[in-house]
């Protein structure tokens, strides 16, 4: 049989705060970061987007905007 579905889980801003700035100091990938603290990776790479529009250090995108902007590069 396949895997069992885990409990949806809820995080604090705080926690949230504390992943976002391990995953940015770089010495340790998103999927390290995740695999440490038994995350999924794409729960952590969207908080990290997440931190980076609230910084207004990325602009806000979606996954459809994303594809545009490599369709027609310039």
């Amino acid at each position: 049989m396949g895997k069992k579905k885990r409990p949806r889980r809820s995080f604090t801003p705080e926690f949230k705060a504390e992943i976002v700035e391990l995953c940015q100091r770089g010495d340790r990938s998103i999927s390290q970061v995740a695999k440490e603290f038994d995350l999924t990776e794409t729960a952590v790479r969207d908080w990290v987007r997440q931190a980076e529009v609230d910084a207004s250090t990325r602009p806000f995108s979606t996954k459809a905007n994303d594809a545009d902007a490599v369709a027609s590069p310039g």
